[in-house]
């Protein structure tokens, strides 16, 4: 379901906008009338910007460089940034926290926390002069879960970031809120996960955090894109004026 024009007149940024929740939040505000930056440093997001009739940027969002060129491309494009919609991020590996490496703990923390973290630093400047402001970030469920520890430290720093920045800039008239997925059905990824791969030993930590997270929601089943999609818009959207340092949970029941 899309509601046209509920974005119209409005500038916004998807990061990881190439694929999955990202890429349905971004058709779909392109869809309602918004101005939609797609960014991902997958170079395909160029067509699937193209096709949803929005403008695209290639960066790396785990450097501070890559946010920075973010927010400047779409003050470029559009003049200002009303709504930033934070969705880069996802679990590189599935492993007993015992078991990972050292480096592949820093892997999970820039993968899923530093981008986030950066493109609020990068918009503020702008929202602020504004007077006004929208940030949405996509954080998870996983919290509370098994196999992915370092992945759900990031996740709970997201929902600190939100709380926090929610309260030192709501006087300016930014708001700034979350919600927090459960499992989602996804297509194949065009981009792995874990370019490296994942061996029978990871294969089987991965099935069994599957199924913790099957059986912990109340409907016994993985989300859909659309299901995610959804609640970030309206979130994002005016209809939410009132709503911010809020962390929506949307897991079928699972708090996290």
């Amino acid at each position: 379901m899309t509601f046209p024009n509920r974005f119209a007149g409005k500038a916004i940024i998807v990061t990881g906008a190439a694929q999955g929740i990202g890429q349905a939040v971004a058709e779909r505000a392109a869809a309602e009338g918004g101005q939609v930056l797609f960014v991902d440093r997958a170079a395909f997001v160029e067509e699937v910007a193209r096709d949803a009739g929005g403008q695209s940027f290639i960066a790396d969002l785990e450097t501070h460089a890559g946010a920075a060129a973010v927010a400047a491309r779409a003050l470029e494009r559009f003049g200002r940034i009303d709504i930033l919609i934070n969705n880069v991020g996802g679990a590189i590996r599935m492993r007993p926290f015992a078991d990972f490496e050292p480096g592949q703990i820093d892997a999970e923390i820039r993968r899923s926390l530093f981008p986030t973290l950066y493109m609020c630093h990068a918009v503020l400047p702008a929202m602020l002069q504004a007077g006004k402001g929208t940030i949405v970030s996509v954080s998870s469920n996983a919290t509370r879960g098994i196999r992915r520890v370092p992945y759900s430290a990031a996740k709970g720093g997201i929902n600190a970031m939100t709380q926090a920045l929610a309260m030192e800039y709501g006087e300016q008239g930014i708001r700034v809120v979350a919600t927090a997925p459960g499992g989602t059905q996804a297509p194949p990824r065009r981009v792995p996960r874990n370019a490296e791969g994942d061996n029978a030993r990871e294969q089987a930590w991965m099935a069994e955090a599957v199924e913790q997270v099957t059986t912990s929601t109340f409907v016994k089943r993985y989300g859909t894109i659309a299901e995610q999609a959804a609640p970030i818009l309206f979130l994002a959207s005016d209809e939410a004026s009132y709503i911010t340092g809020s962390v929506l949970p949307v897991a079928g029941g699972d708090l996290g």
